[in-house]
């Protein structure tokens, strides 16, 4: 729960700061470094052993997709707003499930193909496209941040899928910040480079950068560092219902935050579009949960469903191994 409220703020902060898309994601992962890096020291200290030389380039490799993650978020964010921008990632535990049967072999549960077809329609309500005459749906561009909000989903999705094989080669009980670590270090690098080729920096409005990187800073320790930490130690805790339960905290509160802080107003038919997205995350994830103790195959897909139930992000948060 904690983990999920720490990461349910990651879009408002984002708008708050008001820099460019690629500063945000630079500033979100270059700051979280050092405290990370704090922690990986502190355990080589404790006596724990580096990562393998395979598991450091997975989790780099990861990272390159959570920066392009990110950038296209704040692109959703900024034509969506940020609640109804965070909800809108959730696809990728239909994204998720997909590539796990397409890559993996790993059939999908009937609960999650009954959720689908309730996410999907939330997802064309978020968008306005049902919103006609009076009803007014809300954002600049909703159709683009939803269409946005999908590539958030993809990106997340092949994210959490290669954390996932970086925490696996790493062996069992490997701290959650080695694998962190060396994922926002990759997202650094590449936010760096994204930013440099779009000619995407700015600190935002002002002549001081003072209250930008102090938006950055927040977002960072709150959402790459607390939110994560956290909720990748409680995930092999709790069942995957339990999971994908609470972590509805994360967009159920960006919305309220976003209502409450940014003054966003989503329509009525948007916030039903939430209401679904969201009852089908919930069935699609309970549902995996009940059926996974009859078969060991399908234990893997469990771990692939709350890994994507935890993106929801972020994503993110760096939605773990």
């Amino acid at each position: 729960m904690a983990g999920a409220a720490c990461i349910s703020s990651s879009a408002v902060l984002m708008r708050l700061a008001g820099t460019s898309a690629s500063i945000t994601a630079l500033g979100r992962c270059a700051l979280a470094l050092p405290v990370l890096g704090a922690l990986v020291l502190a355990g080589r200290r404790r006596g724990v052993p580096p990562l393998p030389a395979r598991s450091r380039w997975l989790a780099r490799l990861a990272g390159v997709f959570l920066a392009a993650d990110l950038i296209v978020w704040s692109h959703a964010i900024t034509a969506i707003g940020a609640g109804l921008g965070t909800v809108v990632t959730n696809l990728q535990v239909l994204i998720v499930a997909g590539a796990a049967w397409l890559v993996l072999g790993e059939r999908p549960g009937r609960s999650l193909l009954l959720a689908a077809p309730a996410m999907l329609a939330g997802l064309v309500l978020v968008a306005g496209l049902a919103d006609t005459g009076s009803s007014r749906a809300y954002g600049t561009d909703p159709s683009l941040g939803v269409l946005f909000g999908v590539g958030v989903a993809i990106l997340y999705a092949v994210y959490i899928l290669m954390l996932r094989q970086a925490s696996s080669a790493g062996g069992a009980g490997r701290p959650a910040a080695d694998v962190l670590f060396e994922a926002t270090a990759g997202a650094t690098v590449t936010a760096a480079v994204l930013g440099f080729a779009l000619r995407d920096y700015h600190l935002g409005p002002g002549p001081f950068p003072w209250p930008a990187l102090g938006w950055l800073a927040l977002l960072a320790l709150t959402s790459q560092v607390i939110g994560w930490l956290l909720i990748t130690v409680s995930m092999p805790r709790l069942a995957a219902g339990m999971v994908g339960a609470l972590l509805l905290v994360q967009p159920a509160g960006s919305v309220a935050l976003g209502y409450l802080i940014l003054g966003e107003r989503p329509s009525a038919l948007q916030l039903l579009g939430v209401v679904l997205v969201l009852t089908g995350v919930v069935v699609a994830v309970s549902g995996r949960s009940r059926s996974d103790g009859a078969e060991v195959q399908s234990r893997a897909s469990t771990r692939i469903i709350r890994q994507a139930s935890a993106a929801s992000s972020g994503r993110s948060s760096p939605k773990s191994p």
